[in-house]
């Protein structure tokens, strides 16, 4: 479990957090989305420790990260830094973080690879390539066989069979009752990823919910194509229902495909396509932004 509880964060002048609130639950994927600015990565940063709160508190499996007892142990992190020495291979960094960490050195080898990185392992790192960087970054994570994740834009640097691999990684690991908090820029993959979302704007909170609640947030609205789509307008129109003829016979029309097919079968009109609209996990993200950029 992860909690967020009225945090606030200045910095001089700067108010890069304000009065916010969340939290992460254990089985549960939460996607951390923000536009640039919002204060995504100084909020991380408290839950681990790093930046100290103006107000309120951050808390990890109950208590803040500093009064952890095996922090190794019970939360693993990767942030947007890479901090292997450019000299040493994967292995030989893993090696010495396992060593800082009072951990056994065999656990080495088994996240090398989790993250599949065993034929690259006696590399330099300075050879890696940024997708390379984030999968040893992740292997340090999970040196401890944490419980909960804390992850910075772990996907930057991926190709989409990497992205496709750590999508599977973070499922796999929630399953097992484990907290996963991640922030990406990614949304489209974010929307496969995460069971939850936690959206702020300018350090505050503008929406905490399931990715069932986004799918609905656009339910009452479909999509239909007929051959007489310009006649079902009319018709939609006739009953009070916004229909807007885009092309190739296909309407948008501000109801549900329930009331499109009572109002079609009762005139004896065609039907080809009938669908619902779900918002996607971009649109809701623009809408309640203000169609800020996302980082």
């Amino acid at each position: 479990m992860i909690e967020v509880e009225r945090l606030t964060k200045r910095f001089g002048s700067t108010l890069a957090v304000d009065d916010l609130s969340f939290s992460a639950a254990p089985g549960t994927v939460t996607g951390f989305l923000g536009p640039n600015g919002a204060g995504k990565s100084t909020t991380l940063r408290a839950i681990l420790g790093l930046v100290r709160p103006t107000a309120g508190r951050t808390a990890v499996l109950g208590r803040p990260y500093r009064e952890l007892e095996r922090p190794a142990q019970q939360v693993g992190a990767v942030l947007e830094t890479f901090d292997a020495h450019p000299g040493r291979s994967g292995r030989n960094h893993l090696r010495v973080l396992a060593r800082a960490a009072g951990l056994p050195t065999s656990r080495v080898d088994e996240v090398l690879a989790l993250v599949e990185l065993t034929d690259a392992a006696r590399r330099r790192a300075k050879g890696y390539s940024l997708g390379m960087r984030q999968r040893l970054n992740l292997a340090a994570a999970l040196l401890g066989d944490p419980e909960v994740l804390v992850l910075d834009e772990p996907a930057n640097g991926l190709d989409p069979q990497g992205i496709r691999w750590l999508r599977d990684l973070l499922r796999s690991f929630a399953r097992e009752g484990r907290t996963v908090l991640i922030s990406s820029h990614v949304l489209a993959e974010m929307a496969q990823t995460v069971d939850e979302v936690v959206i702020i704007h300018r350090g505050r909170l503008v929406r905490h919910a399931t990715m069932a609640e986004v799918e609905a947030m656009a339910a009452g609205a479909a999509r239909v194509r007929s051959p007489d789509a310009e006649r079902l307008a009319s018709l939609l129109a006739d009953a009070g229902v916004d229909a807007r003829v885009l092309a190739d016979g296909l309407l948008a029309v501000s109801t549900t495909p329930e009331r499109v097919g009572e109002i079609a079968a009762g005139h004896g009109v065609v039907l080809h396509e009938l669908t619902a609209e779900r918002a996607t996990l971009e649109e809701v993200f623009l809408e309640l932004t203000g169609g800020a950029g996302e980082q």
